[in-house]
């Protein structure tokens, strides 16, 4: 129990609604189809979750064997304010290279056998899209391709947990595809890109100092930065509107837009970070949950941390809409 419980910690569980609602969401949409499977649902959910974390382990894997992972401290002596130690528990002796990759294959068996079981049901739409998912998650920071590191990582995940996942797992547990499920799944998909982007414009000067090309680097413009900020939040409510303008939505998917004052408030918070970035602020109620402040203060991440969980809030209460609408539109 204590291996697994720090394998999921390592692989940073605490990500794991970036790809879990939007897979829940996929399934909650597809239970109105004819042919739904919930057994076949839960189970693309569970291997999308598994693959999050063996990709998580992944990225870990590949980022220390380019740079060594000694940069955040490194940048902390320079000056820079870095989140935290990368791939601490390696840096530390708990673990080899070899073990943290017997780890990644472990979570990617599992999220493979997921799979597997699902295209012997559904066909080989299925299995297409779990190669494709595997290829491009590896080739995030994975060799030849290095995606995260040419400016590109942003894009891959959001696609990976939006159209990619959500298709698939809706595909899964119906068998069917429809276009209203585009209209879902790109917002979602833009709002999970949005949590990676928001961490790449505040971890711009550590990132730019390494080498690691993030979009945020590959745009050096702080202004640049924040106009592609601002173009992400509002496409994806404009996502949400053309499907409803379209006629593939109902008008109760526009019950999304009650989660602009959060998408409002982060733009905010990312525009005073980059004019004044040690001007601090509290957490308010319309923000969302962000449990243990007081903790996050005494180790100087609330900089940090009220960006990010803003921006993962705003993914959830937006899922969490969807979701709702998804059972009486």
């Amino acid at each position: 129990m204590n291996t697994i419980r720090f394998w999921l910690n390592n692989a940073r569980s605490i990500s794991l609604p970036q790809s879990l609602l939007p897979a829940v969401l996929a399934v909650c949409v597809a239970s109105q189809v004819q042919g739904f499977s919930i057994y076949l649902g839960l189970l693309a959910v569970f291997g999308v979750a598994m693959a999050h974390l063996s990709l998580n382990l992944f990225d870990d894997y590949f980022d220390y064997r380019v740079k060594g992972a000694e940069f955040r401290d490194a940048m902390a002596h320079k000056g820079f304010r870095a989140r935290i130690a990368k791939c601490h528990y390696i840096t530390s002796g708990q673990v080899t290279l070899n073990r943290l990759l017997v780890a990644c294959l472990v979570f990617g068996a599992i999220a493979l056998l997921a799979g597997s079981i699902i295209w012997w049901f559904r066909g080989n739409f299925v299995l297409w899209i779990v190669l494709f998912a595997a290829v491009l998650g590896v080739s995030y920071s994975g060799a030849p391709l290095r995606l995260s590191y040419r400016g590109l990582g942003e894009i891959v995940i959001g696609v990976m947990f939006g159209p990619l996942s959500m298709t698939g797992v809706y595909y899964a547990a119906c068998g069917h595809f429809d276009r209203s499920i585009v209209f879902i799944a790109i917002p979602v998909g833009l709002l999970v890109a949005n949590i990676v982007y928001t961490h790449a414009i505040m971890d711009y000067e550590p990132d730019k100092e390494v080498g690691k090309m993030t979009f945020a680097v590959l745009l050096k413009s702080r202004r640049l930065m924040l106009l592609c900020l601002l173009l992400l939040l509002l496409a994806s409510y404009g996502c949400i509107i053309g499907g409803v303008w379209t006629g593939h939505l109902s008008n109760y998917y526009l019950f999304t837009l009650l989660t602009v004052p959060m998408a409002v408030s982060l733009f905010y918070l990312m525009v005073a970070f980059v004019r004044c970035p040690d001007k601090q602020f509290s957490p308010r109620f319309w923000m969302g949950p962000m449990s243990d402040w007081k903790r996050i203060q005494t180790y100087r991440l609330d900089w940090f941390m009220i960006r990010w969980l803003l921006a993962r809030n705003l993914l959830s209460f937006f899922c969490l809409i969807l979701i709702i609408v998804g059972f009486i539109a």
